[in-house]
């Protein structure tokens, strides 16, 4: 009888460990592919503001790519979106003065200070959509990041989205590979 239930635990621990991994493989190649796609808006997703107002590297990062795709004429527009971080900075007005530092004209660029997270972020972005008229999006994050992104989007019923992601690792991204399993099956 123990044996037989440790063999089933043993087969479902497996089974798990496959999924987790091929999962894993799926958000990494999705993140990193770039086909060129053009949009009517690129939704740059927020993340860290330090504590003395500069931009993490990775929200720095994120914020190049956005200028890079609207300097290369891939995107019209720029929504940039995130919250109040506890450093007391809201994301979405630190990214819009990066932003204009690097050429973008302040009339290009749209502000969500309420996307606290991934999810808020897709709702605030359709919500803007009879606003600001757009019938395609690129979504900028972390590779690991743009395929949940990516499905939230899809599961509102909008599917012309695609992804762009910097060219940036750093050591917390493998916490982020596995933290990412679990989020994209329950966001």
């Amino acid at each position: 009888m123990i044996k037989n239930i440790l063999k089933v635990l043993k087969i479902f621990a497996f089974t798990i460990l496959i999924w987790f991994l091929s999962h894993s493989v799926f958000i990494i190649y999705d993140g990193y592919t770039d086909n060129g796609e053009k949009a009517d808006l690129a939704v740059i997703l927020g993340n860290k503001v330090n504590e003395n107002g500069t931009l993490s590297k990775r929200l720095e990062m994120r914020l190049k790519t956005g200028v890079q795709l609207f300097k290369n004429r891939h995107v019209k527009r720029l929504l940039v979106s995130g919250g109040l971080g506890k450093e007391g900075f809201y994301e979405g007005d630190k990214m819009k003065e990066f932003l204009i530092l690097q050429g973008v004209p302040d009339s290009l660029i749209i502000v969500d200070n309420l996307g606290n997270n991934t999810r808020a972020t897709v709702e605030n972005t359709l919500a803007l959509r009879k606003q600001i008229r757009f019938n395609s999006i690129i979504v900028v994050s972390q590779y690991f990041h743009v395929s949940r992104t990516k499905k939230l989007f899809r599961e509102k019923g909008f599917k012309n989205v695609s992804s762009a992601s910097p060219d940036y690792f750093e050591w917390r991204d493998l916490y982020a590979v596995v933290r990412e399993f679990p989020a994209y099956y329950t966001q």
